[in-house]
């Protein structure tokens, strides 16, 4: 990878929305004045977030794609300005493991946030999304046990996210967080587990975050370290 810097913008932690802060005071217009591609959530939990190419998406609990208005509210999202400094050709079908150690092994080190595109034809993806939530808010332990779980097949699209290192665990997600659009901007979802017949992979590392806390009563009430965390997020994010 080259040795430049390159700036993450996130805005609130994953233990403040694993706590049930699920409003946030971060409009989407100005999300999107801090890059092009990244991913969150909408207050309530109302749907998953998907920033592709400047545009913000909203992934409703059905599986739906509709563009999110300006003054939509986020609780939780991490942006970029992509910029691709490695690419993989996917020739043949791969599964997500296989993809990820393709990540891994194009990087130099583990030690970095790296924003992730893989598009292309996928035989098959399967996403999950949180139903909106109504107060007063539950844990998202709580909240996910409600989720609507989808799957798409022969289809083309985009698995889009970031790779986070271990050490930023409670503060982002550790490891891989993906959602998933396809090229129709019809159908997406926060992605569960997915095999890619053909296509690409382009990764950008990020050396600067920049963290941005919500001025609202419920971030300062929060528990944001909680001894469980590790599980929660297991619980939350990787489920298969």
């Amino acid at each position: 990878m080259p040795h430049v810097r390159h700036r993450v913008f996130q805005a609130s932690t994953m233990s403040a929305l694993l706590d049930g802060v699920y409003d946030g005071d971060l409009s989407v217009g100005e999300l999107l004045e801090q890059g092009d591609f990244g991913l969150g959530t909408f207050n309530a939990l109302d749907g998953e977030m998907l920033v592709l190419d400047g545009v913000c998406w909203r992934l409703q609990a059905d599986g739906t794609v509709s563009a999110a208005a300006p003054d939509a509210l986020t609780p939780f999202a991490v942006i970029t300005r992509f910029e691709a400094q490695q690419s993989i050709r996917v020739p043949a079908p791969m599964s997500r493991a296989e993809v990820v150690a393709a990540i891994n092994a194009a990087v130099s080190s583990q030690n970095y946030l790296f924003a992730v595109k893989v598009s292309g034809r996928f035989e098959w993806v399967r996403t999950r999304t949180v139903r909106r939530q109504e107060k007063p808010y539950v844990a998202l332990r709580e909240a996910v046990k409600d989720e609507a779980e989808l799957e798409f097949r022969d289809l083309d699209g985009t698995v889009a996210g970031f790779r986070t290192p271990l050490y930023e665990r409670g503060i982002g997600v550790p490891g891989g967080h993906v959602h998933f659009i396809d090229d129709e901007l019809k159908q997406g979802g926060h992605v569960l587990d997915f095999s890619i017949a053909s296509g690409v992979i382009e990764i950008c590392q990020g050396t600067d975050l920049e963290l941005r806390l919500p001025l609202t009563g419920a971030f300062e009430r929060a528990d944001l370290d909680p001894g469980d965390l590790d599980a929660q997020v297991e619980e939350t994010e990787n489920r298969h």
